[in-house]
């Protein structure tokens, strides 16, 4: 069974894959230069998709280990209002933060499931934190071509769509992993 994050998730990513076939729709020989944000702007809402399904994920595994623990209510009170704090400052899904969030509030390692066809944790762990990168640059320095300047695409078509298939997969696969664990 999915969790209610996944199927969030779900939902949220469709924005991405709108974005693309909305550049899809415009892009012509040569392809107008304007268009191109659309392709960085699919980059930062699918890792907004996927930020947000860790968080939901983890509070709703939170809730699940309190409603079966036998903890007084004030420690369940104080676990989840802790974790609530700390998403606050989640920003940005990188390995690191996601690894140790999942750590410190349900003691799994998520890391360790993120594998499928021709991946493996190493590889997933290495190519989300190059995606989380080139958001960050494009969110804080643009990367809009500028007039005149060839210069290589912040995002490439043909890269955008394994960039949701891969954000795709490392949601399916880490819901896998907490299912199989929790």
């Amino acid at each position: 069974m999915v969790s209610q994050a996944f199927e969030a998730f779900s939902h949220a990513i469709q924005d991405s894959i709108d974005l693309m076939n909305h550049f899809d729709a415009l892009n012509k020989q040569p392809p107008p230069p304007e268009i191109e944000v659309l392709k960085r702007a699919s980059l930062v809402m699918a890792l907004a998709a996927l930020e947000t399904y860790f968080e939901d994920r983890i509070d709703e595994a939170v809730d699940a280990t309190c409603a079966q623990s036998r903890a007084e209510d004030r420690l369940k009170t104080f676990y989840k209002q802790a974790l609530e704090v700390e998403l606050k400052s989640f920003h940005s899904p990188n390995v690191d933060r996601v690894k140790v969030i999942f750590k410190k509030y349900l003691n799994l390692d998520v890391t360790e499931g993120w594998s499928w066809n021709n991946c493996n944790p190493e590889q997933a762990k290495t190519a989300l934190n190059r995606l989380v990168k080139k958001r960050g640059d494009i969110a804080h320095r643009s990367l809009r071509p500028i007039p005149g300047q060839p210069t290589p695409h912040a995002v490439k078509k043909d890269d955008m769509r394994k960039h949701i298939y891969f954000i795709k997969e490392l949601v399916r696969a880490t819901d896998l992993y907490l299912e199989s664990k929790l």
